[in-house]
């Protein structure tokens, strides 16, 4: 007879809220967000890293959460699409794809604002080829680069003349 083995379980700080989850050390992090947790905003695209779609901050470093095994985000901060929203509030880069009318059919776009809150943590005040460059592993069907890059550079604006102190809103995760 065989015995089964203890799907062991992992400690996760999934956006601010400690999480502990079964998972199979083979299973993505993506999986677990979207299976296990629930969160599915983060997208399944190509499962090769490649489309962008599954893009999550770790230690508020962009990753692709389908080649991430889920065991090595275990002790870091994990932010997903719906952890930039606060208090209720959209984050900056939300309200720009939505101004900017920056998506059509909204599957990619998860991944690119999420990219793009890192991108606007490293630099904020991206010039266009820099966004252009910061984006480039992102794939949207639809074709709305020039949107997409109008909104990241419509945020960055807002997050430079956003007052200091209170009311001023964060560009971070």
């Amino acid at each position: 007879m065989e015995s089964e083995r203890a799907v062991p379980f992992l400690n996760l700080t999934v956006n601010g809220a400690r999480r502990r989850v079964e998972s199979d050390p083979a299973d993505s992090l993506l999986l677990v967000l979207r299976e296990v947790l629930d969160l599915t905003g983060t997208k399944y695209g190509c499962g090769e890293g490649q489309c962008g779609a599954c893009t999550v901050l770790l230690d508020g470093k962009p990753v692709r959460s389908c080649l991430t095994p889920a065991a090595s985000a275990a002790g870091k901060a994990v932010t997903t699409i719906e952890g930039l929203e606060e208090n209720g509030q959209l984050h900056p880069l939300q309200e720009a794809f939505i101004e900017a009318d920056a998506m059509q059919c909204g599957y990619c776009t998860p991944g690119m604002i999420v990219e793009a809150v890192a991108l606007l943590k490293r630099t904020p005040n991206p010039r266009p080829d820099e966004i252009a460059r910061a984006m480039e592993g992102h794939v949207c069907r639809c074709c709305v680069y020039p949107r997409i890059v109008e909104a990241i550079q419509k945020a960055a604006s807002k997050s430079r003349s956003a007052p200091r102190g209170n009311g001023a809103r964060r560009t971070g995760p």
